[in-house]
């Protein structure tokens, strides 16, 4: 059975009228269910972390801030969100989110994280829409419970997974790998285990090939026993903030790929949502859904 966590806290953690294209955390269960691709069956509803967790990723002083809505001005520019108590509920809901996830994807092969993918957060500080690292902190209580020993995170979001990269810098348990375009968002890049940089406007075919060539070797080398897949789909030529060129028929090729990858050498998958602005809601829609929908195919 498919497992996707997902929250109302998810939808509604900003003042009416934010930009952010928050819709799609409930559009994108509507329309799983709508078409029968999911059932209410497969979704469930976590609870917000523990500090204790979190803070195997996090630094106190940084999340007794969050907490108390001390964030300086800066701080909360750089997030680019208006900080507030339902803001942070959020956040510390989705981390939970991405731990159960995980551990109903060892039992399944595969599960979701209908939020999740904040890979722009550091130990001590949010930014790029992000407060807190949901994959790091999955995969540091995978790593605290012996759950897990060798992790390989496969973020192909189209902005550098450098959170991630950060906290896991030297890491022998935990293993980046970030894909994504080279003149775009953040300008200063972290060091992943392997970074693959794209030129701007690359289209489905050296995309996809360029996936080929690294991640099985990846698989063989590093030998993970779990990995976590951010599967962003602003590498879509609609996206307002990309710059590739990725129709949506490739973003599924690429779903398709890692989840074929993980399934051939028997590792469970952890999937959270990433990022996705295109100029039609219905774009990013149709894109997330389209990872369920091969999920489904490959592993149901």
């Amino acid at each position: 059975m498919l497992y996707v966590a997902w929250s109302p806290v998810y939808a509604h953690p900003l003042p009416a009228g934010h930009r952010f294209p928050m819709a799609k955390y409930e559009l994108l269960p509507e329309q799983l269910l709508y078409e029968g691709t999911l059932k209410p069956a497969n979704f469930f509803e976590p609870q917000p972390m523990a500090d204790a967790d979190i803070l195997l990723t996090h630094d106190a002083a940084y999340l007794h801030r969050l907490h108390t809505q001390q964030l300086t001005a800066a701080e909360i520019r750089k997030t680019g969100f208006p900080l507030s108590p339902a803001l942070v509920q959020r956040e510390v809901t989705i981390l939970q989110g991405s731990v159960d996830g995980a551990l109903r994807a060892m039992q399944h092969g595969v599960a979701f994280n209908i939020a999740g993918g904040t890979h722009h957060a550091y130990a001590n500080r949010g930014e790029g829409f992000c407060l807190l690292n949901d994959i790091a902190a999955a995969a540091n209580v995978l790593l605290h419970r012996q759950l897990a020993t060798r992790i390989l995170v496969v973020d192909l979001d189209v902005h550098q997974g450098n959170g991630t990269a950060h906290l896991f810098a030297g890491s022998q348990n935990v293993f980046t790998f970030s894909m994504h375009g080279a003149k775009n968002y953040p300008m200063h890049k972290e060091q992943s285990y392997l970074d693959v940089e794209l030129p701007d406007g690359i289209t489905d075919k050296p995309y996809l090939a360029l996936l080929e060539h690294h991640l099985p070797r990846l698989m063989d080398t590093v030998e993970p026993d779990f990995v976590f897949y951010q599967a962003g789909v602003d590498i879509l030529a609609t996206d307002k903030l990309g710059r590739l060129a990725v129709s949506r028929q490739g973003c599924a090729l690429r779903d398709r790929m890692v989840f074929e990858t993980c399934r051939k050498h028997k590792v469970p998958v952890a999937v959270s949502m990433g990022g996705g602005y295109s100029a039609q809601i219905s774009d990013i829609v149709e894109a997330h859904a389209n990872t369920y929908r091969v999920a489904m195919e490959i592993y149901f």
